[in-house]
């Protein structure tokens, strides 16, 4: 299996996110080369990189300037809030959508800019990654999503294997939750027998 990547919110040139998400960067120079370079770290030319959105700000140029920084040829894009112009260079990236629904390694994974409480196939055990909210959307570690945007990760992406780790602790933690639930109601259930 090729190593796939998943990764958000780069905001390539974007001088006020420095200062709004207090991003430890003195500039956008110096933001933009960090981002490129621990991307391209990771996320080989013959990997898979899902990026869910917020690429960067400027003119068409700068996007494919920066589309050319990344090494990874194969890029899926999930569109996000700030990718108006990146959307008129759509062809530089492999696919491009607003909600995506992928599988790997027989893991089900609905793709997202935004959080969402719900989503498709959720009951059935289904991923949910996103982007968008810059590590200030508290966890919910009972629920199988999570962010993936570069505040969250030393401004690297994650790998399926990173992801499936914290997907595993989540799914223990619903387990456990589901198993002292029934032990409550197995004793409810006692107590009303023997009339308590």
């Amino acid at each position: 299996m090729r190593n796939v990547w998943f990764t958000a919110d780069f905001h390539f040139g974007h001088l006020n996110i420095i200062r709004y998400c207090k991003r430890p960067f003195g500039n956008t120079q110096e933001m933009d080369d960090a981002i490129a370079e621990r991307v391209n770290a990771c996320a080989k030319p013959n990997d898979v990189l899902y990026f869910l959105g917020d690429f960067c700000m400027g003119r068409e140029e700068q996007v494919i300037a920066y589309r050319k920084r990344l090494a990874c040829k194969t890029i899926h894009f999930i569109e996000g809030n700030h990718d108006k112009t990146t959307r008129k260079q759509q062809q530089l990236f492999a696919s491009w959508g607003v909600l995506s629904e992928v599988n790997v390694a027989k893991q089900r994974i609905v793709l997202c800019h935004y959080a969402m409480r719900v989503w498709p196939h959720h009951a059935q055990g289904a991923w949910h990654l996103y982007g968008h909210s810059h590590a200030n959307l508290p966890d919910e570690p009972l629920s199988l999503s999570m962010d993936v945007g570069v505040d969250m990760h030393d401004f690297r992406p994650w790998h399926f294997d990173e992801i499936r780790s914290v997907m595993k602790v989540k799914t223990e933690a619903r387990e456990a939750r589901k198993n002292r639930l029934a032990a409550l109601a197995e004793l409810a259930t006692y107590d009303q027998e023997i009339g308590i």
